[in-house]
Protein backbone atom coordinates (compact mmCIF):
# COMPACT_ATOMS: atom_id res chain seq x y z
CA UNK A 1 0.00 0.00 0.00
CA UNK A 2 1.30 3.43 -0.96
CA UNK A 3 -0.25 6.63 0.43
CA UNK A 4 0.35 9.93 -1.35
CA UNK A 5 -0.79 12.99 0.61
CA UNK A 6 -0.96 16.38 -1.09
CA UNK A 7 -1.79 19.71 0.58
CA UNK A 8 -4.75 20.55 -1.67
CA UNK A 9 -7.41 18.81 -3.71
CA UNK A 10 -5.93 20.28 -6.89
CA UNK A 11 -2.46 18.94 -6.15
CA UNK A 12 -3.90 15.56 -5.24
CA UNK A 13 -5.81 15.49 -8.54
CA UNK A 14 -2.71 16.42 -10.53
CA UNK A 15 -0.68 13.68 -8.85
CA UNK A 16 -3.35 11.07 -9.59
CA UNK A 17 -3.64 12.27 -13.20
CA UNK A 18 0.12 12.01 -13.64
CA UNK A 19 0.03 8.40 -12.41
CA UNK A 20 -2.71 7.56 -14.92
CA UNK A 21 -0.90 9.43 -17.69
CA UNK A 22 2.29 7.48 -17.01
CA UNK A 23 0.38 4.21 -17.16
CA UNK A 24 -1.23 5.05 -20.51
CA UNK A 25 2.05 6.29 -21.96
CA UNK A 26 3.79 3.09 -20.89
CA UNK A 27 0.95 0.91 -22.23
CA UNK A 28 -1.19 2.71 -24.85
CA UNK A 29 -3.61 -0.24 -24.98
CA UNK A 30 -4.29 0.06 -21.27
CA UNK A 31 -7.56 -1.33 -19.91
CA UNK A 32 -8.71 1.43 -17.56
CA UNK A 33 -11.72 1.42 -15.24
CA UNK A 34 -13.12 4.80 -14.16
CA UNK A 35 -15.26 6.00 -11.27
CA UNK A 36 -17.83 8.75 -11.60
CA UNK A 37 -18.57 11.24 -8.83
CA UNK A 38 -17.15 14.39 -7.30
CA UNK A 39 -13.72 13.23 -6.15
CA UNK A 40 -12.24 12.14 -9.50
CA UNK A 41 -13.43 15.22 -11.40
CA UNK A 42 -10.24 17.16 -10.73
CA UNK A 43 -8.18 14.20 -11.92
CA UNK A 44 -10.19 14.00 -15.14
CA UNK A 45 -9.83 17.75 -15.73
CA UNK A 46 -6.06 17.42 -15.46
CA UNK A 47 -6.05 14.43 -17.82
CA UNK A 48 -8.03 16.46 -20.35
CA UNK A 49 -5.51 19.30 -19.99
CA UNK A 50 -2.71 16.84 -20.69
CA UNK A 51 -4.64 15.60 -23.71
CA UNK A 52 -4.96 19.14 -25.07
CA UNK A 53 -1.51 20.55 -24.33
CA UNK A 54 0.74 17.50 -24.22
CA UNK A 55 -0.99 15.15 -26.66
CA UNK A 56 -1.86 12.45 -24.12
CA UNK A 57 -3.53 9.88 -26.34
CA UNK A 58 -6.50 7.78 -25.22
CA UNK A 59 -7.33 6.39 -28.66
CA UNK A 60 -5.89 2.92 -28.07
CA UNK A 61 -7.02 2.49 -24.47
CA UNK A 62 -10.13 0.58 -23.45
CA UNK A 63 -12.44 2.01 -20.82
CA UNK A 64 -14.80 0.46 -18.32
CA UNK A 65 -16.72 2.27 -15.63
CA UNK A 66 -17.54 0.92 -12.21
CA UNK A 67 -21.27 1.40 -11.82
CA UNK A 68 -24.46 2.96 -13.08
CA UNK A 69 -27.90 3.80 -11.77
CA UNK A 70 -30.73 1.53 -12.87
CA UNK A 71 -33.97 2.91 -14.27
CA UNK A 72 -32.96 6.44 -15.27
CA UNK A 73 -33.73 7.83 -18.73
CA UNK A 74 -30.85 7.59 -21.20
CA UNK A 75 -30.57 11.37 -21.39
CA UNK A 76 -30.60 11.93 -17.62
CA UNK A 77 -27.71 14.28 -16.82
CA UNK A 78 -26.77 12.53 -13.57
CA UNK A 79 -26.33 9.10 -15.13
CA UNK A 80 -22.72 8.09 -14.70
CA UNK A 81 -22.33 7.53 -18.43
CA UNK A 82 -23.54 11.09 -19.02
CA UNK A 83 -21.11 12.47 -16.45
CA UNK A 84 -18.18 10.56 -17.90
CA UNK A 85 -19.12 11.59 -21.42
CA UNK A 86 -18.98 15.26 -20.39
CA UNK A 87 -15.89 15.02 -18.22
CA UNK A 88 -13.75 12.44 -20.01
CA UNK A 89 -14.96 10.56 -23.06
CA UNK A 90 -15.94 13.46 -25.34
CA UNK A 91 -13.12 15.88 -24.46
CA UNK A 92 -10.66 12.98 -24.49
CA UNK A 93 -11.85 11.88 -27.95
CA UNK A 94 -12.45 8.34 -26.74
CA UNK A 95 -13.98 6.07 -29.37
CA UNK A 96 -17.45 4.82 -28.49
CA UNK A 97 -16.39 1.26 -29.30
CA UNK A 98 -13.70 1.45 -26.63
CA UNK A 99 -16.18 2.16 -23.82
CA UNK A 100 -17.82 -0.65 -21.88
CA UNK A 101 -20.68 -0.11 -19.42
CA UNK A 102 -21.26 -2.41 -16.45
CA UNK A 103 -23.82 -4.94 -17.66
CA UNK A 104 -24.54 -8.64 -17.90
CA UNK A 105 -21.62 -9.20 -20.28
CA UNK A 106 -19.15 -7.21 -18.16
CA UNK A 107 -17.17 -10.10 -16.67
CA UNK A 108 -16.85 -11.86 -20.02
CA UNK A 109 -15.66 -8.67 -21.73
CA UNK A 110 -13.05 -7.97 -19.07
CA UNK A 111 -11.73 -11.52 -19.36
CA UNK A 112 -11.70 -11.41 -23.17
CA UNK A 113 -9.70 -8.16 -23.16
CA UNK A 114 -7.11 -9.46 -20.73
CA UNK A 115 -8.29 -7.95 -17.45
CA UNK A 116 -8.32 -4.44 -16.02
CA UNK A 117 -4.86 -2.90 -15.78
CA UNK A 118 -5.72 0.17 -13.72
CA UNK A 119 -8.87 0.88 -11.72
CA UNK A 120 -9.84 4.25 -10.23
CA UNK A 121 -12.22 4.24 -7.27
CA UNK A 122 -13.38 6.33 -4.37
CA UNK A 123 -14.84 5.47 -0.99
CA UNK A 124 -18.34 6.24 0.24
CA UNK A 125 -19.13 7.60 3.69
CA UNK A 126 -20.57 4.19 4.60
CA UNK A 127 -17.48 2.39 3.30
CA UNK A 128 -18.83 1.34 -0.08
CA UNK A 129 -16.64 1.12 -3.17
CA UNK A 130 -18.48 1.43 -6.44
CA UNK A 131 -22.02 0.53 -5.30
CA UNK A 132 -20.91 -2.41 -3.19
CA UNK A 133 -22.87 -1.36 -0.13
CA UNK A 134 -22.32 -2.73 3.39
CA UNK A 135 -23.19 -6.41 3.39
CA UNK A 136 -21.85 -7.03 -0.11
CA UNK A 137 -20.15 -10.43 -0.40
CA UNK A 138 -16.39 -10.24 -0.74
CA UNK A 139 -16.61 -12.60 -3.73
CA UNK A 140 -19.31 -10.55 -5.48
CA UNK A 141 -19.34 -9.94 -9.23
CA UNK A 142 -21.11 -7.45 -11.51
CA UNK A 143 -24.75 -7.36 -10.49
CA UNK A 144 -27.79 -5.19 -9.73
CA UNK A 145 -27.93 -4.02 -6.11
CA UNK A 146 -30.25 -2.09 -3.81
CA UNK A 147 -28.75 1.22 -2.73
CA UNK A 148 -28.35 1.77 0.99
CA UNK A 149 -30.66 4.36 2.54
CA UNK A 150 -27.64 6.50 3.46
CA UNK A 151 -26.54 6.47 -0.19
CA UNK A 152 -30.05 7.41 -1.36
CA UNK A 153 -30.16 10.31 1.11
CA UNK A 154 -26.77 11.49 -0.13
CA UNK A 155 -27.88 11.68 -3.78
CA UNK A 156 -31.49 12.78 -3.26
CA UNK A 157 -30.77 16.45 -3.95
CA UNK A 158 -29.46 15.69 -7.45
CA UNK A 159 -32.74 14.25 -8.72
CA UNK A 160 -36.38 15.14 -9.09
CA UNK A 161 -38.44 13.39 -6.38
CA UNK A 162 -39.83 10.82 -8.81
CA UNK A 163 -36.40 10.07 -10.31
CA UNK A 164 -34.30 9.24 -7.23
CA UNK A 165 -32.68 5.89 -8.06
CA UNK A 166 -32.89 3.03 -5.59
CA UNK A 167 -30.98 0.44 -7.58
CA UNK A 168 -27.70 0.36 -9.45
CA UNK A 169 -25.55 -2.06 -11.38
CA UNK A 170 -22.02 -2.32 -10.07
CA UNK A 171 -18.81 -4.22 -10.54
CA UNK A 172 -18.41 -6.57 -7.60
CA UNK A 173 -15.67 -6.62 -4.99
CA UNK A 174 -14.00 -9.66 -6.52
CA UNK A 175 -14.04 -8.00 -9.96
CA UNK A 176 -12.46 -4.86 -8.53
CA UNK A 177 -9.79 -6.82 -6.69
CA UNK A 178 -8.71 -8.56 -9.90
CA UNK A 179 -7.50 -5.24 -11.36
CA UNK A 180 -3.71 -5.22 -11.57
CA UNK A 181 -3.45 -1.79 -9.95
CA UNK A 182 -5.96 0.27 -7.97
CA UNK A 183 -5.87 4.02 -7.33
CA UNK A 184 -8.15 5.12 -4.49
CA UNK A 185 -8.97 8.84 -4.42
CA UNK A 186 -10.24 10.30 -1.13
CA UNK A 187 -10.75 14.02 -0.50
CA UNK A 188 -12.01 15.98 2.47
CA UNK A 189 -11.98 15.36 6.23
CA UNK A 190 -15.37 13.61 6.15
CA UNK A 191 -13.81 10.65 4.33
CA UNK A 192 -10.79 10.17 6.59
CA UNK A 193 -12.52 8.30 9.39
CA UNK A 194 -14.02 5.66 7.14
CA UNK A 195 -10.79 5.40 5.14
CA UNK A 196 -8.78 4.86 8.34
CA UNK A 197 -11.17 2.10 9.45
CA UNK A 198 -11.16 0.47 6.02
CA UNK A 199 -7.38 0.26 5.89
CA UNK A 200 -6.66 -0.56 9.53
CA UNK A 201 -9.55 -2.63 10.79
CA UNK A 202 -10.59 -6.18 9.94
CA UNK A 203 -11.65 -7.09 6.41
CA UNK A 204 -15.42 -7.32 6.72
CA UNK A 205 -18.53 -7.17 4.58
CA UNK A 206 -19.79 -4.43 6.93
CA UNK A 207 -17.11 -2.14 5.46
CA UNK A 208 -16.66 -3.22 1.82
CA UNK A 209 -13.65 -0.96 1.16
CA UNK A 210 -11.73 -2.93 3.79
CA UNK A 211 -11.05 -5.59 1.17
CA UNK A 212 -8.60 -3.18 -0.47
CA UNK A 213 -6.14 -4.01 2.31
CA UNK A 214 -5.54 -7.27 0.47
CA UNK A 215 -4.65 -5.71 -2.88
CA UNK A 216 -0.93 -5.92 -3.74
CA UNK A 217 -0.86 -2.71 -5.83
CA UNK A 218 -3.01 -0.16 -4.03
CA UNK A 219 -2.13 3.54 -4.15
CA UNK A 220 -4.14 6.08 -2.16
CA UNK A 221 -4.22 9.75 -3.18
CA UNK A 222 -5.60 12.12 -0.56
CA UNK A 223 -5.52 15.77 0.44
CA UNK A 224 -5.76 15.05 4.17
CA UNK A 225 -3.33 13.66 6.70
CA UNK A 226 -4.58 10.30 7.92
CA UNK A 227 -3.33 9.71 11.43
CA UNK A 228 -1.64 6.38 12.08
CA UNK A 229 -2.05 5.14 8.50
Amino acid sequence: MQIIVKPTYQEMSIAAANAISEAITAKPRLNLCLAAGNTPRGTYRELMRLHRVAGLDFSNATFFYLDEYVGLPEDQAERFRSLLEREFFRPGEVKAGNIHAPDATNEETILKLGGIDLLICGIGKNGHIAFNEPGSPLDSRTRIVDLAESTIEGIRGKFAPNEVPRKAITMGLATIMEARQILLLASGPEKMGVLFRALNGPVTTDLPASILQRHPQLTIFTDQEIQQL
